[in-house]
């Protein structure tokens, strides 16, 4: 087994803005310590600028956002910027869960969104996803 594969994968999972709906936050927070990850929630009402100093300064591998109010093309983006400005955007994967409309994904994507999972996203593919796709770090 390489060393990478036996490193505990950080997972930071982010409520940002005022969506106040955390029950799909709490879900899959507890299915990614189930699979050994070593997990940090943010608690509800975040600002980009929060999640973004939580992620650089816990050294996260995974950043997962959970958003169902709406406001995911203005609040993704400013969060993504934000890890760019850190240098963290390029060692840190991306990830989306909540509603986030077909015609939506394509942007969040080109803003450095790597995966996208909506309601009823079965949780076992979901961390597959993280494990398959975690940034390798030097």
């Amino acid at each position: 087994m390489s060393q990478e594969s036996q490193r505990t994968i950080r997972c930071l999972v982010a409520k940002v803005g005022l969506d106040g709906h955390d029950r799909g936050a709490h879900v899959i927070t507890r299915a990614f310590r189930d699979a050994g990850f070593e997990v940090i929630y943010s608690g509800l009402h975040k600002a980009p600028e929060e999640i973004v100093q939580a992620a650089v300064q816990e050294d996260v591998d995974v950043l997962g956002i959970s958003i169902l109010s709406g406001a995911h093309n203005t609040l993704v983006p400013k969060v993504v910027e934000g890890l760019e400005e850190y240098g963290a955007f390029e060692d840190t994967l991306v990830i989306v869960g909540g509603i986030i409309p077909e015609e939506d994904r394509p942007g969040l994507r080109e803003d450095g969104v790597d995966a996208i999972f909506g309601p009823g996203t079965p949780m076992e593919e979901t961390i597959e996803f993280i494990r398959e796709n975690v940034k390798r770090r030097d």
